[in-house]
């Protein structure tokens, strides 16, 4: 998968922060974000326009988030980035994140014995997935690192996110519509895989959202209720054919109902 910087989830913050109670947290956060997901820095005029923040606002806010060691600033370029602080942040929540610590010898399990990449991420409800656990091989490598979200229903995850989590179809169609694929789906076809996830208990995606590449994804549970994770596989479809694409699925399967019993959570009934 792709981790990519895209104009509709920043109107999305900027939405956000028009519209938070605590618009000083809101505003600090959609910076974070914002910076987090841009592969180069920013100047204080593309961070204003991108969050539709006025900029002697933004340049408050940044200069509070540099004074934390949250944000880095250059004086020569005159632009941000995110600092070595946040770091912090993050390795706190991994050292309590179960799911993380539980999924990452299974991801180098099977990242080496079919020679795939494999994800554990997190489930956001329909606004987004994150990755927590990244584990590669030495055949198909994809860049992706901890902490890379993408949009909830994108891709193979996305169809386990619709068929077990019990949403109408008006609310899945309204955030279908804005996915970007290679090889886009109508919503009518989407459905039916939706509903083919839900019969064989994973999602699969054959090069609809990169083209050549096969990503499987498998739900895991915490609890009753919509699924709170996934194991995703991702390699090239030729190669997964040829390595033995049932065997992959199979363990996969296994694997994330191994760990959704280990989370003490409950697999909805077939």
């Amino acid at each position: 998968m792709r981790d990519s910087l895209t104009s509709s989830p920043d109107h999305q913050l900027a939405k956000a922060v028009k519209d938070s109670k605590a618009p000083a947290i809101s505003r600090a956060a959609a910076v974070l974000r914002l910076l987090g997901k841009s592969e180069a820095p920013l100047g204080l005029q593309a961070i204003a326009r991108e969050l539709g923040l006025v900029p002697s606002t933004c340049l408050y806010v940044l200069r509070a988030l540099v004074a934390e060691e949250l944000v880095s600033f250059d004086p020569d370029t005159k632009r941000y980035a995110l600092e070595a602080g946040v770091l912090t942040l993050a390795r706190q929540w991994l050292r309590r994140n179960e799911f993380a610590d539980l999924a990452q010898p299974v991801l180098d399990r099977l990242a080496q014995t079919f020679g795939v990449t494999m994800l554990g991420v997190q489930i956001f409800g329909l606004d987004r997935i994150v990755t927590v656990a990244v584990s590669q091989s030495a055949g198909f490598q994809l860049s992706v690192q901890v902490g890379s979200r993408f949009p909830a229903l994108i891709s193979a995850t996305g169809r386990c996110i619709a068929a077990f989590g019990d949403y109408p179809d008006s609310q899945l169609e309204a955030r279908f519509r804005p996915l970007r694929w290679e090889d886009p789906p109508s919503f009518a076809e989407w459905q039916q895989q939706v509903a083919e996830t839900r019969r064989q208990g994973f999602g699969i995606d054959e090069g609809n959202y990169i083209s050549g590449v096969t990503v499987l994804a498998a739900p895991v549970w915490k609890q009753r209720g919509r699924p709170s994770h996934a194991l995703v596989a991702i390699g090239l479809g030729s190669a997964l054919k040829r390595n033995g694409m049932p065997e992959l699925q199979d363990a996969l399967l296994a694997s994330a109902q191994t760990l959704t019993i280990q989370l003490g959570g409950k697999m909805p009934r077939p």
